[in-house]
């Protein structure tokens, strides 16, 4: 069998009641639970679980529960001793990387990611910022939008590169709107504006990076012990100023996902195992390569079918 890659979702993925049926069922996840109640003084838990979904939503809430759920699927899936060769994740879903990577520790992570999700939603006021997904359109096309865009409304630019033929935009609330409207007149299959509260991943968040910054200069980060793939450069990451820099480059740079995912392929990866809630990756990397394997785990039934699939296939 080939390599064995673990990518790990960020915001957007959440539903009311993920890790529920895991933690009711693993001790190890409900621990996870646990110290994130600990660690954050919230009732995460209680949140992820029963919701309310307006609760969940918001960016300072949803940041440390993706994170949270991830976490404790890992740990339900590293009892069957299951090794990935590589980590990697998208947007936020890069601190559950780091995390399995060892290089900061989840109690950690958790308020890190918090204030995170304070900084971007601070950076530009409610309603002055957005995004949208664009479906149908080359690269090119969507760098030429963004820039007509820009030109006539204020800025906007891509903000995630998902998979072929998907690309998120993001900037200020009318020129994202503008940047729709010449997405499908140049023939874009669907551009929709995303359900998300701020500019993620477009420069109007630098002043967030600034923030974060500090926040990360106080943690001691080490050197990953499996390898990890930084959304910024979509290459692998070592040394742990590098990693910290790249964390504070990444809330304002585009993620290079498609980029990540092939790299990983290029060095061997034939199993992507998509670990958190939500199953956005695994339809990402089908579009990116459909020979791939491609499993999921958020809950007993898709560990059950990942952890058979994996064994049967070694």
């Amino acid at each position: 069998m080939g390599k064995i890659a673990f990518v790990f979702p960020g915001q957007g993925a959440q539903y009311v009641g993920m890790g529920k049926e895991v933690a009711e069922n693993y001790k190890v996840a409900d621990d996870v639970f646990n110290t994130a109640n600990e660690c954050l003084g919230i009732d995460i838990k209680q949140i992820c679980f029963e919701g309310p979904e307006e609760e969940l939503k918001k960016t300072v809430i949803t940041q440390p529960a993706v994170l949270t759920t991830s976490i404790a699927l890992l740990k339900v899936f590293e009892h069957y001793d299951i090794k990935p060769d590589f980590v990697a994740g998208l947007s936020l879903g890069e601190y559950s990387a780091l995390v399995a990577a060892d290089v900061i520790d989840f109690e950690e992570a958790l308020p890190l990611v918090q204030k995170r999700g304070r900084f971007m939603q601070e950076a530009v006021p409610l309603g002055k910022g957005t995004m949208a997904a664009i479906i149908g359109l080359d690269k090119e096309t969507i760098h030429e939008i963004c820039e007509e865009a820009t030109r006539l409304y204020g800025l906007v630019e891509p903000a995630n590169y998902n998979c072929p033929g998907q690309i998120a935009i993001s900037g200020l609330t009318e020129s994202v709107k503008k940047a729709v409207e010449l997405s499908l007149e140049k023939g874009a299959r669907k551009a929709v504006e995303l359900p998300v509260s701020a500019p993620f991943h477009s420069s109007l968040l630098k002043p967030a990076g600034e923030h974060l910054l500090e926040e990360i200069k106080k943690i001691n980060f080490r050197i990953p012990k499996i390898p990890v793939i930084s959304n910024v450069t979509a290459d692998y990451v070592c040394e742990p100023d590098e990693i910290k820099e790249l964390l504070v480059k990444q809330v304002s740079s585009p993620v290079l996902w498609e980029d990540s995912i092939r790299k990983m392929i290029e060095d061997g990866v034939e199993v992507f195992v998509e670990v958190g809630p939500g199953r956005s990756l695994s339809g990402f990397v089908k579009k990116i390569d459909r020979r791939k394997k491609v499993l999921n785990v958020q809950d007993i039934d898709s560990i059950e079918k990942a952890q058979k699939a994996l064994r049967e296939a070694v």
